[in-house]
């Protein structure tokens, strides 16, 4: 497959990467939010028509999208409803029963995506151990099939208690839903979510059905529109956990999309890592709407297996719904370019959580916003240039940007810069410290459209003193979804204690969720050469919560234990002496491995031309104004080196280098940016 094209959809900005044998190309347009799928076409077509290739020489469609995530936050999914157990109905609304926000006597808990008259029961029951305490009563079920035909329901979420255990009854009624409800949307929580914990099962599951019929639609739309430029290649999507699924699977679980865009940007970072000999990393990506940090240690991600949608608190843990599906550990914040700025009522400067978007944009672009953004202070700051913004196709208006400012009062465009990068650093530093790790000494990758503009800055807060910026960091994620290894992963909680330990059951049950695996992986690549990894989650008997044990050759009980052992002390810094480890939860990922690039070669270096034009740039960690030289990217060789002040521009982004910083460019094209001594 010598051309492929990567598409990343986010909030602001849709970006496409054309990867062709020797080179690649990139574009980047605004998000059209009404139907997606056109800007892909439209950008598709262009990209296509730049780069002088035909639609037929794509073998191979690379796809990533944040639809099912704004489809969940903004509420407009399928008309969906939940068959449960008789007497669990209120579960979803009940949750952890703990109030996230203890001392907010006007604290609003997540609204459940299914209203309480649109969650049914019928008589059944399964026992914890799997056995039935009562059989499932079928014309209970059909007299409830009568009621979501009569209430209009197109997608129906079935999550039965324990079926994680004993799935007969699930099964049994999704056979009777289809019969009486045919062309309804079914998701099963035995296939979507087979763990323990009803609430995080019943919530993933009501996510996915919820979501179901949007991205089937949406998906058929995208093959449907890329045949018809004469495009036929087939299309992979990226998945939170960082792996590529077919697109059949992202039509049965479109739930493990949610995370897809910010998956793309983390394994770009793990890529330009491992090419330059980086063992600690932290990730930085910034683009129109949000913000994601995310550590990389020793090539590895960390890895959770859950997390939040649709906070009502943004930033609250325990106040979104909880989605329980393997995802890459990073923390969001609403930090992007589009992120609005204004005074609260103490007369502090707020910036975001809301976003100006694509539409109406921020107030420079020209196309009807008037709130001041990031991207506007950026632009006032000197930090963008208003006639290469975009390639030139996007002159960006200062004076609007200037008049959007005026009510925040002079100084407002630095002490916005300054919020945002403080923001962006708290919550780096809060995300290290949850992983016992730390931030100061490590490499920083930026990427993003915004994200070079605010790395030096950012990494100067965090005692980080060297950045790399990647070749094409504006549309840093689509060339991320270029370098992602096709993979799976499955789960089943099954309860294990060590002492009690049967390893040829274990086994058996890992023979079939590597035959699961292999129905989704091998649609799209060969058999050899897969890679199957084995993950136990385990913790003392008497906890809540479980952490992720690699188990690595046979199921043997010394060795789950030793390996828990270490994990434990990696995390919290000691075991607990006298308790007796237990797993909860199995889960085993099967993927076709991406070959790890090889290292960069080192070069001499040599001073940069200086460039005949300059603006005026505002270093706001001094408050001084400076003239900048402004460098075009491409007219700079690598092994050229240079020191700030200075603009680097690309079409998709521009690389801010600060007083008291340098600039190399390394054999990749990467930007190398340093704080001098």
């Amino acid at each position: 497959m010598q051309h492929r094209l990567a598409v990343d959809i986010g909030g602001t900005f849709t970006d496409l990467v054309l990867e062709a044998p020797g080179r690649s190309f990139s574009h980047k347009l605004l998000t059209t939010p009404d139907a997606p799928e056109r800007a892909v076409i439209e950008g598709t077509r262009i990209l296509l028509a730049s780069a002088g290739v035909q639609p037929s020489a794509i073998g191979l469609v690379l796809h990533g999208t944040t639809l099912a995530t704004n489809a969940l936050i903004e509420r407009k999914g399928a008309r969906t409803a939940l068959i449960t157990t008789e007497g669990f109905r209120d579960s979803i609304e009940i949750a952890y029963e703990h109030r996230f926000a203890q001392y907010d006597l006007t604290m609003e808990r997540p609204v459940p995506l299914v209203p309480r008259a649109l969650r049914y029961t019928v008589p059944e029951r399964i026992a914890a151990d799997g056995g039935v305490l009562l059989e499932l009563d079928e014309a209970a079920l059909r007299a409830v099939c009568g009621q979501a035909r009569a209430d209009g329901i197109t997608a129906i979420a079935i999550c039965f208690l324990h079926s994680f255990t004993n799935d007969a009854h699930e099964r049994r009624a999704a056979a009777i839903v289809a019969e009486m409800l045919p062309g309804v949307s079914l998701s099963l929580s035995c296939e979507v979510c087979p763990e323990v914990r009803e609430y995080d099962r019943a919530s993933t599951t009501i996510a996915n059905a919820y979501v179901r019929p949007l991205m089937d639609g949406y998906l058929a739309g995208i093959e449907g529109g890329l045949r018809g430029l004469g495009l036929n290649a087939p299309v992979l999507m990226m998945m939170s956990s960082g792996g590529l699924c077919t697109v059949e699977a992202a039509r049965r679980f479109p739930v493990r999309l949610v995370e897809s865009g910010p998956a793309g940007g983390a394994i770009l970072a793990r890529h330009v890592a491992a090419q330059n000999a980086l063992d600690r990393v932290l990730a930085f990506d910034m683009g129109g709407t949000t913000a994601k940090l995310t550590l990389i240690d020793h090539g590895k991600f960390h890895m959770a297996r859950s997390f939040e949608v649709a906070r009502a608190y943004r930033f609250v843990q325990g106040s979104g719904l909880p989605i329980r599906i393997p995802v890459i550990e990073l923390v969001e914040i609403g930090a992007g370019g589009g992120s609005i700025a204004r005074h609260d009522s103490l007369g502090r400067i707020q910036i975001g959580p809301d976003s100006a978007g694509s539409k109406p944009g921020p107030a420079s672009y020209g196309l009807g916003g008037t709130m001041p953004t990031v991207t506007d202070a950026d632009l006032l700051l000197g930090r963008l240039d208003p006639d290469l913004f975009a390639g030139g196709t996007m002159k960006l208006d200062t004076a609007a940007a200037d008049r959007a400012f005026t009510a925040m009062g002079a100084g407002a465009p630095v002490g916005v810069a300054e919020i945002v990068d403080e923001t962006m650093a708290s919550a780096a530093r809060v995300h290290a410290v949850e992983n016992g790790e730390d931030t100061a000494g490590r490499t920083m990758i930026a990427f993003g459209g915004a994200a070079p503009l605010h790395a030096a800055r950012l990494a100067q807060k965090l005692g980080i003193a060297k950045v790399l910026v990647p070749r094409g960091a504006g549309v840093g994620s689509a060339h991320g979804f270029l370098q992602a290894p096709i993979g799976f992963e499955v789960v089943r909680t099954r309860y294990t204690r060590l002492d009690a330990m049967d390893g040829a059951s274990l086994e058996a049950m890992f023979a079939e969720m590597r035959q699961e695996a292999e129905g989704v992986v091998l649609q799209a690549a060969a058999p050899e050469g897969l890679v199957e990894t084995r993950t136990a989650f385990m913790r003392y008997r008497g906890q809540g919560h479980e952490i992720a044990v690699p188990v690595t050759g046979g199921i043997d009980p010394a060795t789950l234990h030793d390996a828990f052992v270490a994990a434990y002390r990696g995390i919290f810094g000691r075991a607990i002496p006298g308790l007796q480890p237990e797993i909860m939860t199995w889960a085993l990922s099967l993927s076709c491995p991406v070959a790890e690039p090889d290292l960069l070669a080192e070069l001499p270096t040599e001073p940069a031309r200086r460039p005949g034009r300059e603006r005026p740039l505002t270093d706001p960690a001094t408050g001084r104004t400076d003239p900048a030289a402004i460098h075009v990217r491409d007219a700079l060789p690598p092994g050229a080196m240079l020191r700030g002040p200075a603009l680097i521009i690309e079409d998709e982004t521009t690389t801010v280098v600060p007083a008291g910083w340098s600039a190399r460019i390394n054999a990749a094209e990467q930007i190398l940016l340093e704080l001098l001594p």
